[in-house]
Order: structure tokens, then sequence, then C-alpha cells
């Protein structure tokens, strides 16, 4: 019989959890946020490549097949990639230049701040967003750690919430969710709830799988049979169940409640400032995100409102 290492792994974590806990709350919080500005400069090139590298994937799929048509569907005046394009490689660079960033170039809001914002090499503007999104995962990350304390519960909340904001800038930009966040979402979830102290009952947490996946399929069927229009993405069906598997199915109610009103009242917003046609589908994963994220850390307090 092979020995086991999770006794092993359980006494080192244990003991790198209780030095932690053991450092002054300054030194705890500023961990915290430059660990969350550094997985928020990763989650950058998520949102950014992860699009390009699914692209490149269904445009070699369909080269495969019918190689006129891949042709057709590409931009000539697109920049040119790399034969090697992911997460890793190649290294940042400038969108319009090309310039490779350097490593103080590439440190996460210092660099935004110390270049006013603009490349080094070829000045054009670089976009707030970058350092928005580091912030936010910053944010994220002592919010974390206020919320569940030094255990693995707070990286574990992190984790959720770095997927969440990468997940919603996406489907912000492209109108999709993709399967690569969504589902391994899902099973996190259920496996974070598979012992004793996780988020929700494992019970708690299939049932809400299971629900938040065909709530939003009959939602999705009901529309479509009634107005003869699709009126959300399977994306969307995937991450409320993964949502219900993170927070169990009573969280299910509260989450869709605050999606959809938050999804309204940005809708009525933008169409009032004829950003948007009242017709126009807008993006329900941002909602849908920001309904967990305050259900994470809020809990329900809309059931007491209502009884």
């Amino acid at each position: 019989m092979l020995p086991s290492f999770e006794p092993y792994v359980a006494d080192h974590a244990g003991v790198y959890l209780q030095a932690f806990a053991a450092l002054p709350a300054a030194a705890k919080y500023g961990f915290a946020v430059v660990f969350g500005l550094v997985i928020g400069s990763f989650l950058t090139v998520v949102v950014h490549r992860l699009p390009i590298m699914l692209e490149r994937a269904w445009r070699a799929e369909i080269e495969a097949t019918d190689a006129k048509d891949a042709h057709s569907e590409h931009d000539p005046h697109e920049r040119p990639l790399p034969v090697r394009y992911n997460l890793a490689v190649p290294r940042s660079g400038c969108p319009h230049c090309g310039h490779t960033l350097r490593a103080w170039e590439n440190i996460p809001v210092v660099s935004f701040v110390l270049l006013r914002g603009r490349c080094a090499k070829c000045g054009a503007p670089v976009s707030p967003r970058y350092p928005l999104i580091e912030l936010a995962t910053a944010l994220f990350a002592a919010a974390s750690l206020y919320a569940f304390g030094p255990d693995w519960l707070a990286l574990a909340a992190f984790g959720l919430c770095a997927t969440l904001l990468a997940m919603s800038l996406i489907d912000f930009d492209t109108k999709y969710l993709p399967d690569s966040l969504t589902l391994p979402l899902l099973w996190a979830g259920l496996i974070i709830n598979l012992g004793d102290g996780g988020f929700a009952p494992l019970r708690d947490a299939v049932i809400g799988a299971i629900a938040g996946y065909l709530f939003l399929w009959c939602v999705y069927w009901i529309f479509r049979l009634v107005r003869g229009v699709e009126g959300m993405g399977y994306g969307d069906f995937k991450l409320l169940a993964a949502l219900g598997a993170w927070l169990g199915w009573m969280a299910l109610p509260q989450i869709l409640m605050v999606s959809a009103i938050a999804g309204a009242l940005v809708g009525l917003i933008a169409t009032w400032r004829k950003r948007m046609r009242f017709e126009e589908p807008l993006p329900f994963g941002p909602f849908l995100a920001i309904g967990g994220a305050l259900t994470l850390f809020f809990g329900t307090p809309l059931y007491a409102l209502f009884g």
C-alpha cells in the first residue's frame, strides 16, 4: 500500500496558515493586496488573450473542414499573431506598436502611473482598464481575507471572485462565457464543498449546480418559444450552475434577484442614454457574477426583507 501524503500536506498547510495568522494585520492585508495585484495583472492577460485563443482554435477547426470559409472570415487588417500564442507566450507588449514590455513596465498599477498611461516607446495611450482590473482584484483579495480570515476559505473565495471578474469582462467584450472558465469553476465549487467547513453542504452544492443550470435552461426555452429568439446563452446556464455549486441552492434566488435588477437598471440607463437599443441583447454574465459576489460576502439578507 502506498503511503498517504494527506496528513503531511494538511499539517504543513496548517503550519503556514498559523504563521500567516500570527502576522500583524497590516502585514496580512499588505500581502493580500500585493497578491491580488499580481493575480490581477495575470487576469488582464486572460481577458485579452483567451478570446483570441478560442477564436484561433475555432478558425483552425473551420480551416480543417472548409478553408475557403475560414479565409473569408479573416480580417486582413489584423495584426498577425505569432504561431505560439497562449497565456504564457509571447510576453506582454504594446497593442499599438508591439513593443515588448520590460520588467519595470509591467509592475501592476505602478508602471501605469510612472508611464502616465502611455507606451514607453510609441507614446500611445494605454487603457485604464488594466490598472482598474488589478485594483479590483486587490480589493477582492483584501475583502476575502476580511470576510473569511486567514483560512483556506479566503483563498478559495478570492479564486472565485477573480474568475468571476475575468468571465464578466470577457462576456462584456464578446457576449460569450468560455467553457474553459465556467466548467472548471463548477467542478471547483463541488470540490471545495466536499468536506466540512466549505461554503455550503455538499448536498446543497450538488442541488445548486443542477437547479442553477436547469432554471436558466427553462427560461431560455420559454423565451425562445414565446418570442422566437434566444434570450441568453448557454454560458449563463453554466455560470449559474457554478455559483450554485459554490454557494448552494439556497443562494440562487438572491443571485437571480440581484442580477435581474442590476441588469434591468443598466439596460434602462444605457437605453435612456442611447448607448444601446432597447431590443439589443445585454450580456447577463456580469450581473450573475455581481449577484454571486455579493451573496458570497454578505449572505442572503434579501430573504429577511421578504420574510
